[in-house]
């Protein structure tokens, strides 16, 4: 029989509850439901949100096109690329996050944005904005997930020599 003594019993913080600031009971779950339909309400403003998000892309892309992806024009076209790869999946957009997702993958570090071919980064660009312009919102489209994939295997090639850092 083991020694209690010998024993440490560590216990998990309810993470949920300590947000929530105390107990979760069953007459607590409609806070959840106004949440859903708080969120149901925003639906109609998620379009003019992504699209103040592309328009910033854009922005970064067009000094990107004139100095090229060295130095802090790069990192700005990284930064805008990384906020829409968390923001197109919620904003009913996956395919966005896809093409976002492959454009940060290309441009992540300094060392890959000194030699990363600016025409593919700002390929990426365009395809984000034909996807919102044309209202695609994922991969079920044939020609979207055929860009989408030719962008993937172009980025990942580049990428390779980088894949381990």
């Amino acid at each position: 029989m083991a020694n209690n003594k010998d024993v440490e019993v560590i216990s998990a913080p309810n993470m949920l509850q300590i947000k929530v600031g105390g107990p979760v009971s069953q007459g607590d779950l409609h806070m959840i439901q106004k949440a859903e339909e708080a969120l149901k309400d925003l639906r109609s403003d998620f379009g003019q949100w992504l699209e103040e998000e592309v328009v910033k892309l854009e922005t970064a892309a067009k000094i990107v096109r004139d100095e090229g992806l060295k130095g802090s024009e790069g990192e700005e076209l990284f930064v805008r690329a990384h906020d829409l790869r968390g923001l197109g999946t919620t904003y009913e957009f996956p395919i966005i996050t896809r093409l976002a997702k492959s454009l940060t993958k290309m441009i992540d570090m300094d060392e890959k944005r000194q030699k990363a071919p600016t025409s593919l980064a700002l390929a990426h660009v365009g395809a984000i904005r034909a996807a919102l312009s044309q209202n695609i919102r994922d991969d079920n489209d044939p020609v979207a997930a055929a860009l989408a994939s030719e962008l993937e295997t172009q980025t990942t090639a580049f990428a390779e020599p980088w894949k381990d850092d």
